[in-house]
């Protein structure tokens, strides 16, 4: 079986689309390769969809943290403390008990006793809780300058904190944000491990890569193949968040921060 005849087959396996059955026998690496690869596919769904609702929720819990009101501080401070001060991999099991038992009396939950559901819930509420420290610290450490000229402006309230504190606190909190995004890709591996349910061996990569290292004996080969997968994700990452961070800080100079021009320094 050629490579292509792989790909055709497997490519998107773990969405349901294409070949039932997992090869029992004789794998190749092109097999590994290509199933990984689709488990990719329900890695990426989690960290994407996570992280953008993650967002909207940290903001939001960054505010509430900094209200001097009680009502509205406390939620904040305590939910921030319970999904940091947890492991995630526990996280998950209470996440997969408690859906499981709100299946059992609502059948309205019955989708969140599954892993695309369920275990994406627990991962959206674990990157808000520490997303939201970031921004939390961030909003804190906006100048007291920019605000005071935003109200010299006439700028209060809302406008207030969508023109001026809410771009400058992503501007401070970014590079620490863009490591939470990564970690929270890796994260996604844990599903696996959880009592969330993989239906008809549809799972992520981590699932492929531990039915090729059971079956073949040999770890060595789709353990790395699954950390290549998840190095070039990381570097996509990287990628996309440098250049909305570069957004962000467009109206700064910059030539502090050019790469310096080697050849006119070698001609001279």
């Amino acid at each position: 079986m050629e490579c292509w005849d792989t790909l055709a087959q497997y490519g998107l396996r773990s969405m349901g689309i294409g070949e039932r059955l997992l090869p029992r026998s004789d794998f190749t690496l092109c097999q590994q390769v290509v199933l990984i690869g689709s488990g990719m596919i329900w890695n990426i769904y989690f960290g994407v969809l996570a992280l953008v609702a993650g967002f909207a929720l940290a903001t939001l819990v960054a505010v509430g943290k900094a209200q001097a009101n009680p009502l509205i501080r406390k939620p904040s401070e305590w939910f921030i403390f319970l999904f940091r001060g947890s492991p995630l991999f526990i996280q998950f099991f209470f996440g997969y008990f408690l859906f499981l038992s709100l299946k059992q009396t609502f059948p309205i939950f019955d989708p969140l006793a599954s892993a695309w559901a369920g275990a994406l819930v627990v991962l959206f509420l674990n990157t808000s809780a520490y997303t939201g420290e970031i921004f939390y610290g961030a909003l804190m450490s906006v100048p007291k300058g920019d605000q005071e000229a935003a109200s010299a402006y006439g700028l209060t309230g809302w406008r207030r904190f969508r023109r001026i504190t809410w771009p400058t606190m992503l501007r401070l909190a970014w590079p620490a944000y863009t490591n939470e995004a990564i970690f929270l890709f890796h994260a996604t591996v844990l599903v696996f491990f959880t009592g969330f349910p993989a239906i008809q061996q549809r799972g992520d990569a981590l699932y492929y890569a531990s039915y090729f290292a059971d079956k073949t004996f040999n770890p060595f080969v789709p353990y790395p193949i699954l950390a290549a997968y998840f190095i070039l994700l990381t570097l996509v990452v990287i990628g996309i968040m440098g250049a909305v961070n570069r957004r962000l800080n467009r109206h700064l100079p910059q030539a502090a921060g050019r790469r310096p021009r080697l050849l006119p320094q070698i001609i001279r």
